[in-house]
């Protein structure tokens, strides 16, 4: 029977935590050394440096980068070529903190790679106690942000582009760190708002996801007639974008420009994208040479698909973006440099230069109580799934594919919700399939529109 860790993450969870990693990932037969960054929030600090005493109670040693991105904590993990991990709960509210944990080079630990081992072993820690070798390991401090702002801008030397005014709503988060070190020489003028690092969101939620955490940039990038606009979660590991209007430009139009962007470099190269972007992106990596290759979400899917085509580059809905000059980790700072080259190639505003990636009309995640989401899920299936002309696939979730709309119902890992996104060639017909799929997941009859 496996243990059961407390669900407060606290200090003594995190030593243990610390402890259990080493052990774990067998970092004394490796590196002998574990890379940890912290965010802004007013636990990460302490959080970090218990997780470093469990470490060093191993006799490992620690390499602490102090506050930094999630992306900077891989690009360390990368670089040095040790295990890693970062405190951060990136875009939840301040009273959450948590941690992502990483292999060497940036390689994904999953629930089937090493996180259950972890659980288990620190559950047992937390009854017995932690065991601490005779000597102990050290703790060294490593300032790696300048070298993580110069590997980014090898990859994308905005140097030759048109001069750009871009507004940057870091939302009190790591963006606040690390923008200020990428944009610190070149064209483009940057136009800060909410930089104050600051783990209670004084202004609003770091979640860019949640259309109203876009007000502020949106006007500030209408009032100074910015050419775009960036928003970075509370760890800055992803990035949204908004247009000269203020009009946000969806992740899976960035999944697009960016991947015709890789494969002008890497002619013929694989594409990753998840079963929640627009169709739109196969049909740009196929039309420019690309292979597409369709994944599950999430990050540890991602990666081992990344790892196993050896993909140039994988999208999400979700604005995270995976690149494999990157150490095929997800970096919202690359994919935002991305749109700024892009951009400032060419005398296009943004509005008309991203129109071309934006093909379809998309409902957004819709999420949604039930009390039993498979029998809700099966209902859903039954009734779409022997239609002439449909499509039906299980890769993650449910997906209907009719040619000219397609849905997919996804279970939430965590809650007892369905997850909905709808998307067809015009809005009309998105409605219309949204509310018939939603009336089936709710019980709520579909409402007649004139």
């Amino acid at each position: 029977m496996r243990g059961v860790v407390p669900d407060e993450f606290d200090e003594a969870v995190a030593r243990a935590t610390g402890a259990a990693f080493v052990e774990v990932l067998d970092v004394l037969s490796g590196a002998g050394a574990v890379v940890i960054g912290y965010d802004m929030r007013p636990s990460s600090p302490g959080l970090a440096a218990a997780f470093a005493e469990g470490v060093t109670s191993t006799g490992a040693d620690v390499i602490d980068i102090g506050l930094a991105s999630t992306d900077q904590l891989y690009f360390a993990s990368g670089r040095l070529q040790l295990p890693g991990a970062m405190f951060t709960a990136s875009h939840n509210p301040a009273k959450y903190n948590g941690i992502k944990m990483c292999r060497a080079g940036a390689s994904p630990v999953g629930a089937d790679s090493g996180l259950r081992d972890i659980a288990d072993l620190v559950a047992k820690t937390l009854i017995d106690g932690l065991s601490p070798v005779a000597v102990p390991g050290h703790v060294k401090q490593k300032d790696l942000l300048t070298a993580y702002a110069d590997h980014l801008n090898d990859l994308v030397d905005l140097s030759g582009i048109r001069p750009l005014k871009v507004v940057v709503d870091a939302g009190n988060g790591m963006g606040g760190h690390t923008v200020p070190a990428v944009f610190a020489t070149g064209p483009v003028e940057i136009l800060p708002l909410y930089f104050e690092l600051d783990g209670n969101f004084p202004n609003h939620e770091a979640n860019p996801l949640d259309p109203k955490n876009l007000v502020d940039l949106q006007a500030k990038v209408r009032e100074t007639g910015a050419d775009l606009g960036l928003a970075f979660d509370g760890d800055a590991d992803r990035c949204f974008v908004v247009d000269e209007k203020g009009d946000a430009i969806s992740p899976s139009a960035i999944t697009g420009a960016v991947a015709v962007r890789e494969l002008a470099k890497h002619p013929g190269s694989t594409i990753l994208h998840n079963l929640i972007t627009s169709k739109a992106v196969p049909e740009l990596v196929a039309e420019h040479g690309g292979v597409p290759v369709r994944t599950r979400v999430g990050h540890s899917n991602i990666k081992q698909k990344m790892a196993e085509t050896d993909a140039v580059f994988g999208g999400e809905h979700s604005a995270h973006y995976y690149f494999r000059d990157f150490w095929r980790a997800d970096t919202g700072m690359l994919a935002a440099l991305h749109v700024l080259a892009a951009l400032g190639e060419q005398d296009k505003p943004a509005s008309e230069l991203f129109e071309i990636y934006e093909r379809y009309v998309a409902s957004g995640e819709i999420n949604s109580r039930v009390e039993d989401a498979a029998a809700t899920v099966a209902a859903i299936e039954d009734t779409y799934g022997d239609r002439e002309g449909i499509t039906v696939d299980h890769l993650d979730g449910l997906t209907i594919d009719a040619g000219d709309w397609w849905f997919n119902v996804r279970t939430s890992n965590t809650e007892p919700l369905l997850r909905l996104n709808v998307e067809a060639g015009d809005a009309a017909t998105m409605e219309r399939v949204r509310d018939e799929v939603l009336a089936l997941i709710t019980g709520a009859p579909v409402e007649e529109k004139n």
